[in-house]
């Protein structure tokens, strides 16, 4: 099987994620895409909001009943921070024999570099680049790790619609009392309102994540 790893915070998930998996999907014949909720991300401590359960149970919704998506928990029940070529080695030897892809925003690239052991992702799985605003594929090529000889490992920049929606936008609009409806699947808007997640001084201010690193 061919499966995409697509990691966020998801905090909340919304339509934007949905649209870039099934361009994923599409584009690179993926069998399945896992959307998995981080732990804790090294890069981005102390930015989560909702719980972990509550992230995990919203990214659950999101995925549905389609069953070529699934939300995976493999990070939160490891706990700690969460480390991106842990996942793909775990996962690895969990199912064996199948072809893993790392999905990534382009504005993610930038730091990716600084992961835990990068070049070993690129090792163990196809790294495909989601676009971002207007970054540019030079910009992108030079954000990427190198080799011992000083070569840039192969990856994909995927043709995927570009999508303007961000978890912080959501939130945002959830404090100042205006609608999400569009934003994300109905499911989770209506999570989110019997939780009364996003209020101001409600959630979590625990060490959390973006998948999308380390």
């Amino acid at each position: 099987m061919r499966i995409g790893i697509f990691g966020g915070t998801f905090d909340p998930p919304h339509v934007g994620h949905l649209i870039s998996a099934g361009d994923a999907l599409d584009a690179l014949s993926l069998d399945r895409i896992l959307f998995i909720p981080a732990a804790a991300q090294p890069l981005k401590v102390g930015r989560a909001v909702a719980s972990p359960v509550q992230r995990l149970e919203m990214t659950v919704l999101m995925a549905g009943d389609d069953p070529r998506l699934l939300a995976d928990a493999i990070e939160i029940e490891r706990a700690g921070l969460s480390y991106t070529v842990e996942t793909v080695r775990e996962l690895a030897h969990r199912s064996p024999g199948h072809e893993w892809f790392v999905i990534v925003g382009a504005d993610v690239v930038r730091s990716f570099a600084k992961w835990r052991d990068p070049l070993g992702i690129m090792k163990m799985a196809g790294l495909v680049i989601l676009p971002r605003g207007d970054i540019e594929p030079a910009t992108l090529a030079g954000w990427m790790p190198r080799d011992e000889q000083g070569r840039v490992p192969a990856y994909q920049v995927l043709d995927s619609r570009r999508v303007d929606v961000t978890s912080t936008e959501i939130r945002a609009r959830v404090r100042a009392g205006r609608p999400i409806r569009g934003f994300v699947p109905e499911s989770v808007q209506s999570y989110i309102e019997r939780g009364g997640l996003y209020r101001d001084g409600n959630g979590f201010e625990e060490g959390d994540a973006q998948y999308t690193g380390q």
